[in-house]
């Protein structure tokens, strides 16, 4: 495995209560051949204080004004310089020790361009107590016209991807990550692997999820993303939304 090395970046923004444990996250991985990428948007509450003590084991850290998250993600794709990039969020955790190495040993097929797995949602008051399981299942393009998608936080994808499809499109403001998913798997010949099992813990509250007037401007830019890629139409937003219900279910 020692010949993938992996980017993982991190964009957070007052992120002081949670930034520390996805810092460990990333540190307490057995894997070795990581590059951490912090990109902080001038955080007002001790987040940059947390990120800068630790700044010795950051390949890269930096803190100023950006125009959200996609935009912070751009920044810390750009500055990277792993065979292999994925991010790991402020509000987000490993499963385990021993993610990063799965996703590595996956990469080691050259075929292979982007590896993935399933997602839990955590409780923001009760880390301990999971409320949604996202399991995805493996890729198929006839999918992707059905609003399928893998969870972000977990997907990881080789830098000549970025190079071939670009970066964020800003002009989404909750879902540059479903277009660029978007882009991405419809590429021919694109190969995928799943790994199944759970790879990354969130907490609830992201942007997407936040409220209900948030609900309603991500289902827009899903809409807008898939017209602009030319896959799916209303079946798929539908089918998208309808099908996280079965997520909520016990597990």
């Amino acid at each position: 495995m020692g010949s993938i090395g992996i980017s993982v970046v991190t964009a957070c923004f007052n992120a002081s209560s949670t930034i520390e444990a996805t810092l460990d996250s990333v540190r307490e991985q057995t894997f070795r051949s990581i590059e951490h990428v912090v990109i902080d948007g001038s955080s007002s509450d001790g987040t940059w204080d947390i990120v800068a003590e630790r700044r010795g084991s950051l390949a890269v850290a930096i803190s100023e004004p950006d125009q959200g998250i996609y935009d912070a993600l751009n920044k810390g794709i750009a500055l990277s310089t792993g065979d292999v990039v994925g991010f790991l969020h402020a509000d987000d955790v490993y499963a385990d020790s021993d993610v990063l190495g799965r996703v590595a040993l996956a990469f080691e097929d050259p075929k292979v361009q982007a590896v993935y797995g399933d997602l839990e949602y955590l409780s923001r008051d009760d880390p301990a107590r999971v409320i949604r399981h996202w399991q995805s299942g493996p890729f198929s393009r006839s999918k992707l016209a059905w609003g399928w998608m893998p969870p972000h936080p977990t997907l990881y994808v080789r830098r000549s991807m970025y190079a071939r499809v670009g970066f964020f499109d800003l002009r989404y403001r909750i879902a540059a990550d479903y277009d660029m998913i978007l882009r991405l798997f419809s590429q021919p010949d694109f190969k995928a692997v799943y790994i199944p099992t759970v790879l990354v813990r969130m907490r609830l509250g992201g942007a997407s999820n936040r409220s209900l007037g948030n609900v309603v401007r991500k289902s827009l830019d899903d809409w807008r993303a898939l017209r602009s890629n030319r896959v799916g139409g209303v079946g798929a937003l539908c089918w998208k939304n309808f099908s996280k219900l079965g997520q909520f279910v016990r597990r």
